[in-house]
């Protein structure tokens, strides 16, 4: 099944389950005004769910069946949507939300950030998975990572920051000759509009990162989110004073790392020395 097939799939769930919502709304007499005032949240956040457009979020679903008193029925239905045969149900609701994100703050000290990665670079990432993965898969994952990073070139792009640890610079994942395609690339959409790149440098004797990678998410709606990712599993952060606390370290993270032009330099001087 290709990348289309399986947007396709969750797609329908999508709709599914934003017409079961709107079905449980008026049912019980509210607008998706009113609704979307009970909630906290904008009323093209409930719009947007009832259309199919955004996934309902699990502690929102229970929030909205508590409101609603549906009895569980959204959160049973989210239990039941079937599982993209590529990417679990919490990867599909991060890269929704990347997709359609007016926003997005990222800090990497692993690998490159995946909207940063060549297509060389994002396979040489993916055979170091263990469980090794088979070729299909890999190639399957390595398109729809490609395809991700569309939002960085299309007319509205988000504007993103991404604050990258200097040793994931230091790895050479594939070979130097994806290492040095994969520095110039980054150059490249270092330039792009609404884009700016920032070198973590190591031997700091300060660091706000010390907890691990996480992204920050401001949809259009200014919905404010953030992603963080563990061994064999990610969760997406909606509580708002979570997400305050990682905005805070992101802050503290831009003061501490090189700045654009800085970076530039370095990413110069490490082409130099190939």
């Amino acid at each position: 099944m290709n990348s289309r097939k399986r947007s396709r799939k969750n797609a329908s769930a999508m709709k599914m389950v934003g017409a079961q919502l709107g079905v449980l709304r008026r049912a019980a007499g509210f607008t998706q005004r009113t609704l979307a005032e009970r909630a906290l949240v904008d009323e093209e956040t409930i719009a947007s769910i009832e259309q199919g457009r955004r996934p309902l979020k699990e502690d929102f679903a229970e929030l909205l069946d508590r409101v609603l008193d549906s009895k569980g029925v959204l959160s049973a239905a989210l239990d039941h949507m079937p599982e993209v045969d590529l990417f679990p149900r919490w990867a599909e609701e991060f890269i929704d939300l990347e997709r359609e994100s007016l926003a997005l703050s990222s800090y990497e000290n692993q690998v490159l950030p995946g909207l940063l990665q060549t297509e060389a670079y994002a396979r040489a990432v993916l055979r170091n998975k263990v469980p090794t993965l088979c070729e299909d898969d890999i190639e399957q994952r390595v398109a729809a990572r490609i395809e991700r990073k569309e939002i960085l070139h299309r007319k509205d792009p988000p504007t993103a920051s991404f604050i990258i640890s200097e040793s994931v610079l230091m790895d050479r994942l594939g070979g130097d000759e994806v290492y040095v395609d994969q520095l110039r690339r980054i150059l490249v959409w270092a330039g792009l509009p609404g884009v700016t790149l920032q070198v973590m440098p190591t031997g700091r004797e300060f660091h706000a990162g010390l907890d691990g990678p996480f992204v920050l998410i401001e949809t259009h709606d200014h919905q404010r989110v953030a992603y963080v990712e563990g061994q064999r599993q990610g969760w997406l952060i909606v509580e708002p004073d979570e997400v305050s606390i990682l905005e805070r370290k992101y802050a503290m993270l831009r003061t501490q790392a090189l700045n654009p032009q800085e970076t530039k330099c370095l990413l110069d001087r490490l082409l130099g020395e190939r």
